[in-house]
């Protein structure tokens, strides 16, 4: 099974008997197992997926190729008897479990090896199934956004309109919302992160909007920023070119195999020429799939390359306090001679009334 490889890989090269997942994402991607509560277990030879007597039906259904194990007790003394059971005593572990965890596996005397983001490096390259998904939560977002739109413009209140976006998403058919939506306008959107409040949109105002949508569980991610009619736009309208330029060199050079940092460096080294650096200080994108933050980074730390598969976001920005930002954010998917642009959504800058 490619999806276990780094599993089975750390299992050999750490001389461990077993590798436990407790990550209920990594669970769902290994085993296809939708449900909030489960781990696996995976030895050199065998694969068993625990849950509770409330999934029962659920995994039987969800799940093909694993041992399906009924938990009937704690987590721990359920790890406890397959251990003894398999002849367990070297035993890895997520190193982003809980400290609970990781002390009720101390407590049974095992010789413990913490692996970090072994998972997560066979999820940053989406097959096409997993493709398929992100394509279809793109789309959702894209109509919802489109559908409340007319509704941006002087006068609205930006949690007013995160409102209408999330209940167009859920008509859309997400069933989650990936994260809080974020409406930001005048100075507000000179916060990267800034949330949906009662403020007013008013004239001159940059509008920032960033969402995403859902499909199978699968996200996406992408920002618009647009202009309220009105005031003095010529400095907003010089930093929106500079912040989209910044977007399309970035793009320019994802593909597989290029270095996270690379990326990062086409888009913040076009806004630093242009003299804005010190007002963009977040990463330009990050990986999508079943979370909305995932592996790789493309940041100016990171020391990853892209894989082929990889679906990234790509979204520099500007902020500058008093005056309002501009972030252009889009998603593409990482081909070996380039990319694939997945969201399609005007990117020129648009002035609302």
């Amino acid at each position: 099974m490619q999806r276990l490889y780094f599993v089975h890989r750390f299992i050999k090269a750490k001389g461990i008997d077993a590798f436990v997942i407790t990550s209920i994402k990594n669970v769902r991607y290994l085993a296809g197992f939708t449900g909030s509560s489960a781990f696996a277990l995976v030895t050199p030879d065998r694969r068993f997926v625990f849950t509770d007597f409330r999934y029962q039906e659920q995994i039987s259904k969800e799940v093909e190729g694993w041992d399906i194990v009924i938990e009937k007790g704690s987590r721990i003394a359920t790890i406890k008897a397959f251990a003894k059971k398999l002849k367990i005593k070297k035993i890895g572990f997520e190193a982003s479990v809980s400290y609970e965890f990781y002390k009720g596996l101390a407590d049974l005397k095992f010789k413990l090896l913490p692996g970090t983001d072994i998972v997560e490096k066979a999820r940053a390259k989406k097959e096409s199934g997993e493709i398929s998904k992100i394509r279809a939560a793109v789309e959702r977002a894209e109509k919802a956004f489109l559908k409340i739109k007319p509704y941006v413009k002087t006068g609205a209140k930006e949690i007013e309109i995160a409102r209408r976006l999330e209940e167009q998403l859920k008509k859309e058919g997400c069933r989650s919302i990936p994260f809080e939506i974020i409406v930001a306008s005048g100075a507000n959107s000179a916060m990267p992160h800034a949330r949906a409040s009662q403020k007013k949109i008013e004239k001159g105002d940059f509008v920032i909007i960033d969402w995403g949508g859902e499909a199978s569980g699968y996200y996406s991610d992408m920002t618009r920023t647009l202009l309220a009619a009105g005031g003095s736009s010529h400095e907003k309208r010089k930093i929106y070119s500079i912040v989209d330029d910044a977007r399309k060199k970035a793009l320019a050079v994802l593909r597989a195999g290029v270095g996270c940092k690379a990326v990062d460096a086409a888009a913040r080294v076009r806004i630093k020429e242009a003299g804005y650096g010190d007002f963009f200080g977040h990463g330009t994108g990050h990986g999508v799939g079943l979370d909305i933050h995932e592996a790789p980074r493309l940041s100016w730390t990171s020391k990853d390359k892209i894989a082929e598969g990889a679906v990234v976001t790509v979204e520099p920005g500007i902020y500058l306090p008093g005056v309002g930002g501009v972030r252009i954010e889009d998603m593409a998917l990482a081909t070996s001679n380039g990319c694939e642009i997945l969201t399609s959504l005007n990117r020129d800058l648009e002035v609302v009334g």
